[in-house]
């Protein structure tokens, strides 16, 4: 018990609960003024912010009240009834995880549906395969936790697998989530396509953006820097959707950054749709600029890496590392198949204290 409440305390420090209800205290505040409502914008901000800090401190304060409320029975109790309390320990320690989870969240629009990108690197059919893989593993995660997946895009290989495809997870945290799955991923394995059995190294690319509310964005794309081109879905047939020319690209000339959809019938509705994930692209290299521009103002020598390789997947010594992190899984077939929260939870770990040995730079 006495390790549980030492924990707590720790807990306590790490997600600076005085600090936390002192800020909830001034938005509480700020909430009960009638002008703020008429600010929609920043009426939003305020109570997500005030619901993200409320959640944190009132579940602090509720698990260290039942910690010391058990504490303090645990003492005056007997054999028999220290093994009945000891069930509600266990509650407690598994709580005291849940909330410790939960402070990893602390990338900006955490809560947003996460829209995703697989693309295959050089190396013809076996990245075209690798690309078709880890498209299904996050779709088989995304189902595991009963998250909605709308597939936007879809080229695919000649001979199997995808070229690309893009398609947007949506769920509690999934933005959150699979941040940690953002950058390269390298698979080696015996190719199934090589008649002489050789081994061979993959890559594909995957990029995860959050999907921000459209009145954050305020992009404006004028049509001189955009190129429209229609083609026909890669449907798997039915009424209609290999018919006709419905599905839409959408290249802005100026980045080179082409965003399609084929997700409706409707030439209309996927041209929405790809301009607003376009703008939600354009949005996210501007916040990354300017996270650079800040570090080096700050004086740091490294940059954000958001392209560097993350994971190896070796199959045929059934292994797959995680190289930030180090965690080894040696069930490659599970997390193929979407088992992937022991290598999401251990990115969080590690992209938290990445962001706590930054600011303890910027505070000396």
């Amino acid at each position: 018990m006495q390790e549980l409440l030492e924990k707590l305390a720790s807990l306590r420090e790490y997600l600076d609960i005085p600090g936390k209800t002192r800020r909830l205290n001034e938005l509480d505040r700020e909430l009960s003024d009638p002008e703020l409502w008429n600010d929609s914008g920043r009426a939003r901000k305020v109570t997500q912010e005030a619901g993200t800090l409320r959640r944190v401190v009132e579940g602090y304060q509720t698990l260290n009240s039942d910690a010391q409320g058990l504490s303090e029975m645990l003492e005056m109790a007997d054999a028999d009834e220290r093994e009945m309390l000891m069930e509600e320990q266990t509650s407690i320690e598994q709580r005291v995880d849940e909330l410790y989870k939960e402070t990893l969240f602390t990338m900006k629009h955490a809560d947003t549906a996460a829209i995703v990108r697989v693309k295959s690197g050089a190396g013809g059919t076996e990245s075209m395969d690798w690309a078709g893989m880890l498209t299904r593993m996050f779709m088989r995660w995304a189902e595991r936790r009963g998250y909605k997946v709308d597939l936007i895009d879809q080229v695919d290989g000649d001979q199997a697998g995808v070229i690309s495809s893009e398609f947007i997870i949506r769920g509690e945290k999934a933005f959150g989530m699979m941040l940690p799955e953002h950058g390269v991923h390298r698979l080696v394995r015996v190719s199934p396509f090589d008649s002489n059995n050789r081994r061979h190294t993959s890559f594909a690319s995957v990029d995860v953006v959050p999907e921000v509310p459209e009145e954050e964005i305020n992009i404006h794309i004028p049509d001189s820097d955009l190129r429209r081109d229609v083609f026909r879905s890669q449907g798997a047939g039915g009424q209609g959707v290999n018919t006709t020319d419905s599905a839409v690209r959408l290249t802005h000339l100026p980045t080179g950054i082409a965003v399609a959809s084929q997700q409706t019938r409707s030439q209309i509705k996927n041209h929405e749709i790809a301009l607003q994930i376009l703008k939600q692209r354009l949005y996210d290299i501007e916040m990354r600029k300017r996270e650079e521009e800040e570090a080096k103002a700050r004086g740091e020598q490294k940059k954000i890496e958001w392209g560097s390789q993350i994971r190896s997947y070796v199959l045929d010594k059934q292994y797959i590392k995680d190289h930030r992190t180090g965690v080894m899984k040696h069930n490659p077939d599970d997390v193929l198949d979407g088992d992937l929260e022991d290598l999401q939870w251990a990115g969080l770990e590690w992209m938290a204290g990445k962001r706590v040995a930054e600011e303890s730079s910027d505070d000396e």
